[in-house]
This record gives C-alpha cells, structure tokens and sequence, in this order.
C-alpha cells in the first residue's frame, strides 16, 4: 500500500487550485520571430506568451530535446545593440546557468547563437502577483509559507554570492505542480558589487515599490537588501496593500528612506503581533537592524509562535518628503536631469519665437 508524501506546498491552502493565467499578448508592428520558424536549427517558434518593452517571450520545442516545450526569450531589436541592455540580457543568463534550485527558473544553456535570447523552462501557473489580484490579504498561514519557500531559494542564490535585487510579487511563479520559481535575474549583482547606474527605473535599479532604502540611495547592496523586498513582499500578503503607495514614484521611493510603513495590524486586525514584528524587523530602514541572513527569517517564518515581540511597532516614523543630493542622490540626479531638459526645451521655443519674430 502506497503512502502520498506530503510536500510543503501541500501545506498551503491558496496553492490548492493554482489557475493557469496568460496575460494577452497585443500585435505589434516590430520585426518578430514567426510561428513555425527555426531558431538557429533547434527551436521551432510557437506564438508569442509575454511581451515587456523590453522583450518578448515565445513558447517554442526544443527539437534536440524531443520536442520539449521551452519559453525563449528574445530582446527587442532596438535594444540588442544597446550595450547597457545587453551587458543586463547576458548577465541574467549567465547567473541563472550559475544557479542549480528546485525554486529557481532553469536556463538551458546554448552555445552558439545568431542573435541574443534566453532558452529557460515553460512554466505553467500564474505569478505570485496575479494571486494577490484575485485574492488579497493572503491568509496568515499561506504566506508566512510562502515566503518560506522564497527564503529556501534565496538562500542557495546568496550561497553563490548573488543577491536578486528586484523580488516581487511579479517575479514570483506559482506553478500548476503546486511548486514555485524565482524568476528575472536580470539586475541581479555579486554580493561585493558596489554602486548601480541609473538606467531606466526598473531596468537597473529595481521596481520602487518593494525597493530597498540603500537602492533608493545607490548605495552597496548586499543579502539584507533582498531581505527588505521579502518585507516589503509579506506586508503586501498580509495586509492586501502596499507598504508605501504613492502616484509619483519618487515619492514611494523616498517614502522608504525618510520613514517606515503604517503598523499591519492597524490595516488588518487579524495579522498576529508575531507576524507583524516579522515584517517590521525585515523592514527596518538601516540593513544593520534587520535580519542578517534568510536563514534567520525562515527561522522565524516556520515557527511564528516562538517569535519575540520587540514593539517595533510602536518605534514607527511617520515618511516625509526628504529630497536632496545627500538623502536620495538618484531622485536628485534623476529629477535635475528632467528639469535640465525642461529647461533646454524652453529655451529653444523661446529662441524659435524671437527669430520668428524677426
């Protein structure tokens, strides 16, 4: 007589039913890779599953491997000759070939290419961001869990000396097979790396709602940055709302740096103190206060019961708008720079009507 073993996942109510959800992909009038095409005499293209502004992702069969269904994912033309682009399109490539987890987006290697793409494994499910459209807040149980298993992979990412740097909901994939993956390496760095450029908000620097402090400031980066987003992530989960939500994003982002996020019990009673000082201690503004490494998070992830309640509750700053060189040198830099455009541009109309004039 067979006996079923239980999985953690198993353990988790919301992952009973995964839906399998594919956001419509729209026409363009861009150069595409056509259905029925054969990628460097291996990948034969199927239609187009995701498109971003930056790339588009195509289910394809992998014809050396009999005929496995892969997803490539492919830059747009305007992009492949941006060096910035594809220094991040190579990279996240070569990290994910690096990285060997259960929970972590497979890359499958190829080693001779005509243009830039990533083959990586098919997923079927829908992403941890889609879930939390359908149903907000998560119970306490499932996404205490799911952090969990997120902390499972990201210790075996730090393990190997990266550090992710733009977790999301968006970048988290529930699987049909009640399994999960981490996905989008894309700016992912080495532990040591230093200051990031500015290019593109979320192509480099991470997505300013789940954002770290020290990325809002360019400074280092290290495990504890990732730590802050897995904070900002459960906040999300628990509450059903973002820890600072704001229309200009240079106001969420300095949001972060000058203050902390309202208590989650205040939003939703039902939160237990222990899962809110979990939160709060991953959200502490100074990385030296939070915890030190996702072992130490999943720690007190998997056994919410044993956790001490410090109070940071009550220790909460209130945000304020703080914009400077010395606070936020990003926005600064980021803001100086439109407005040195702006005023290009209007000296240029205005030069353009005095010699209309003349």
């Amino acid at each position: 007589m067979s006996v079923e073993t239980k999985t953690p996942f198993d353990e988790i109510s919301c992952f009973q039913d995964v839906p399998e959800y594919q956001e419509k992909v729209e026409a363009t009038f861009a150069p595409e890779l056509k259905s029925g095409s054969l990628l460097d005499g291996r990948f034969l293209i199927g239609g187009p599953i995701n498109r971003s502004g930056m790339a588009t992702i195509y289910q394809a069969q992998d014809t050396f491997d009999h005929h496995r269904l892969v997803a490539v994912k492919v830059p747009h033309l305007r992009y492949e000759s941006d060096p910035n682009y594809f220094w991040r399109f190579e990279r996240e490539e070569q990290i994910g070939r690096k990285l060997d987890h259960p929970s972590l987006l497979k890359i499958i290697p190829v080693e001779k290419k005509s243009r830039p793409y990533i083959v990586m494994e098919l997923l079927r499910g829908c992403t941890l961001s889609h879930l939390l459209h359908t149903k907000r807040p998560l119970p306490e149980k499932d996404a205490l869990r799911i952090i969990s298993l997120v902390c499972d992979a990201l210790q075996h990412m730090h393990e190997c000396g990266v550090v992710h740097r733009d977790l999301k909901p968006g970048n988290i994939m529930i699987c049909k097979d009640r399994s999960i993956r981490i996905m989008d390496f894309g700016i992912a760095s080495a532990v040591d790396s230093r200051k990031i450029t500015l290019h593109g908000l979320t192509a480099t620097m991470g997505t300013p709602e789940y954002m770290s402090p020290e990325q809002v400031k360019n400074e280092a980066t290290d495990e504890r940055s990732d730590i802050y987003c897995l904070g900002a992530m459960l906040y999300e989960m628990l509450t059903g709302v973002l820890p600072f939500q704001n229309e200009n994003c240079f106001v969420t982002m300095s949001q972060r740096v000058s203050g902390d996020p309202i208590a989650p019990r205040k939003l939703n009673p039902n939160v237990s103190r222990q899962a809110e000082e979990i939160v709060l201690h991953a959200m502490q503004r100074n990385p030296a206060d939070r915890y030190q490494s996702v072992a130490e998070l999943k720690a007190e992830l998997d056994a919410p019961e044993k956790v001490f309640v410090s109070g940071y509750c009550n220790r909460l700053k209130k945000p304020s708008w703080n914009f400077g060189y010395r606070t936020t040198p990003m926005l600064f830099g980021a803001v100086m720079g439109l407005g040195f455009i702006a005023l290009q541009v209007l000296a240029f109309l205005l030069l353009s009507h005095v010699l209309s004039r003349r």
